[in-house]
């Protein structure tokens, strides 16, 4: 103890003690943030009583608690109605169609006082990924991963965050889509706490998994749900198909790399007002901070 504190009467001491001490446990939270992963159902006009004006504001509310998003199967239409709904947010989003506004985005989404957007871009899941449209392997669609780094407003640490859905029917497709991402991040990370959320439509211990975590020069990626502090909460399985969740399909994932702290892993479960799945998928939230590599 200092001379500063041997003359201070003792309860004063511990007082001061007990208000560092709080002091440092606040520091690391001011590094934390929640970061969702959600596949919201495009907007098909024949979901019937899961049309998206029936779950557009529940879908909005789920965002609304976490600081970033990355959303998956977002047609223009849903991201006017998410932006008019989220004004605290700014978004990166492109069409995978056109590299512009057609087609499915995998948009991201980041509170507007938190976080300052340094870059963004996107790929195309494909042997040529930067031809805009193109389809790769066996996939059934083109399929894109988008990016953003971003700066913590409050730490000053930045963030590297990967968005993506692989093919629904292509085997080769998602396996080759994860290889790509995979090889991308070694050069996109700069040293950078990595994030990538996505609907893989992938088992954990299937090959798509299995290729996103092999061990890379720079970036070596890991499951969440395996690294969080807490035990994970929420259903174990990420699909409900708007009838009933099935707990052996887990197919929606927020994967970081080794400077990545986990704190908690949810998988929530938002219904409507009406009491229905507010989409087909269930979200995964997250609570991270950076970690010293």
């Amino acid at each position: 103890m200092t001379r500063r504190f041997l003359s201070l009467p003792l309860s004063c001491c511990l007082a001061l003690l007990m208000t560092m001490s709080l002091e440092a446990e606040e520091k690391p939270s001011e590094q934390s943030f929640d970061l969702l992963s959600y596949n919201i159902r495009y907007a098909n006009p024949g979901d019937g009583q899961d049309v998206w004006s029936e779950r557009r504001d529940r879908v909005a509310e789920v965002i609304r608690g976490a600081d970033v998003a990355g959303l998956q199967e977002v047609t223009t239409g849903q991201l006017k109605d998410l932006q008019q709904r989220c004004p605290d947010f700014s978004w990166y989003a492109v069409g995978r169609t056109d590299g512009k506004q057609d087609g499915e985005s995998c948009a991201i989404a980041f509170r507007k006082d938190r976080y300052e957007r340094l870059e963004a871009g996107t790929f195309w899941l494909s042997p040529t990924p930067d031809v805009v449209g193109s389809k790769g392997w066996d996939a059934a669609l083109p399929r894109i991963a988008s990016w953003v780094r971003l700066r913590d407003r409050h730490s000053k640490a930045d963030w590297l965050v990967v968005n993506t859905h692989l093919d629904h029917r292509g085997s080769q497709a998602r396996h080759e889509s994860a290889r790509l991402i995979q090889r991308k991040l070694q050069s996109l990370a700069k040293g950078d706490p990595v994030v990538v959320t996505g609907d893989f439509n992938a088992r954990p211990d299937s090959a798509p998994l299995q290729a996103f975590t092999a061990a890379g020069d720079k970036v070596h990626l890991q499951d969440s749900r395996d690294l969080s502090d807490t035990a994970a909460e929420g259903p174990s399985g990420t699909w409900n198909g708007f009838k009933a969740i099935d707990d052996k399909v887990r197919i929606d994932y927020v994967l970081v790399g080794d400077r990545v702290r986990v704190k908690t892993h949810r998988t929530l479960n938002p219904k409507t007002a009406a009491g229905r799945f507010a989409s087909d998928h269930l979200p995964v939230l997250v609570t991270l901070s950076p970690q010293a590599p």
